[in-house]
């Protein structure tokens, strides 16, 4: 099992929603996030005041899947988020040792669905 958590663009939910949504993984969990990385941010100017906003707008999506959808799962992030411009987002994955669905106690895959 692994947790693979993606920070996207906003405008780029729908996409990826829908990629994901056709490889089979429909259970996910969405956050709005702020983030700073190669984009650097943009200089701003108020009432003739200038100053840095250099935390973004992002989007992140957590999802935990069983191996065999591991890739899947990557890939469709990667193919509907890409922009092929700076700021288009991370993929990080990461082990998941447990997953316990609360209602019925169910643990490991079968929790994750």
């Amino acid at each position: 099992m692994k947790l693979i958590v993606a920070y996207i663009q906003p405008y780029k939910l729908n996409d990826v929603k829908e990629a994901l949504v056709n490889e089979g993984v429909a259970k996910m969990s969405v956050t709005n996030s702020l983030g700073c990385g190669a984009q650097q941010g943009y200089h701003e100017s108020y009432r003739g005041v200038k100053f840095d906003v250099n935390l973004l707008k992002k989007i992140r999506i957590e999802v935990a899947v069983s191996e065999p959808f591991v890739e899947k799962t990557i890939d469709a992030i990667v193919n509907s988020a890409r922009t092929g411009n700076i700021g288009d987002g991370k993929i990080f994955v990461t082990d998941l040792i447990d997953c316990i669905r609360i209602r019925t106690g169910e643990r490991g895959n079968n929790a994750i669905g």
